[in-house]
C-alpha cells in the first residue's frame, strides 16, 4: 500500500504543502466532523513536517471550547454548525498554534443529526491567517446532500479544507 488515502486528497496534501513551503508558511487545521482526516492527507505527504504544525480534532463542544476558546455562548446562539463557531475554531487554532494559517472544519456528516436548517451534509469552513484582522477570516457553508453518505460528505470536506489551505497567490 502506497498511501493510507485516495490518490486525489494525497495529490491535494501534497500541492498544500509544496506551495505553503515555497511560502514560507506553518499550517494548522481544527477539525470536528473530519476528525483528524485534513490533518492525516497532510502527513501523508514525506516532508510535511516543514510546513505542517499540529491539528486540532476537536469533535466535542467541550473540545472546541477548551483547546480552541470557543464561546460558550456562540455554541449555544448558533450550534456547532456555524459560520460563527467555524470561525472561532479558525481563530483558536491559529492563537493555540503560532501558525501563519489555519483552516477550520465542522459539519453534520449523517446518517442522522440534521435538522430543517442544517441537514446532513452541511459543513461550515473557515480560514484564518496570521496579521490579519479578524474580518479578513474567510469562512463558507456547503450542502453537499442528504443523499451522500458519511464517507462521501467527510472527502468533499477534506478536499474543500485541503483548497482553503492553498495560498491565494499560488494559482
Amino acid at each position: 500500500m502506497e498511501n493510507l488515502l485516495p490518490r486525489e486528497i494525497v495529490d491535494l496534501a501534497a500541492k498544500v504543502i509544496e506551495r505553503n513551503r515555497a511560502a514560507g508558511r506553518r499550517i494548522t487545521v481544527a477539525e470536528s466532523c473530519t476528525g483528524g482526516l485534513v490533518a492525516a492527507a497532510l502527513t501523508e505527504v514525506a516532508g510535511s513536517s516543514d510546513v505542517f504544525d499540529c491539528g486540532f480534532a476537536t469533535y466535542s463542544n467541550g473540545a472546541k471550547q477548551s483547546l480552541l476558546g470557543v464561546s460558550g455562548d456562540v455554541l449555544e446562539t448558533f450550534g456547532a454548525v456555524s459560520i460563527a463557531v467555524a470561525w472561532e475554531m479558525a481563530q483558536g487554532a491559529l492563537a493555540k498554534s503560532g501558525c501563519d494559517v489555519a483552516v477550520a472544519v465542522t459539519g453534520v456528516a449523517g446518517p442522522g443529526g440534521g435538522s430543517e436548517k442544517k441537514p446532513v451534509g452541511t459543513v461550515v469552513f473557515a480560514k484564518a491567517e496570521k496579521n490579519k484582522s479578524a474580518e479578513d477570516v474567510v469562512a463558507d457553508r456547503k450542502v453537499f446532500g442528504e443523499d451522500k453518505s458519511r464517507a462521501e460528505i467527510r472527502y468533499q470536506a477534506v478536499l474543500v479544507a485541503l483548497e482553503l489551505l492553498l495560498p491565494e497567490d499560488s494559482e
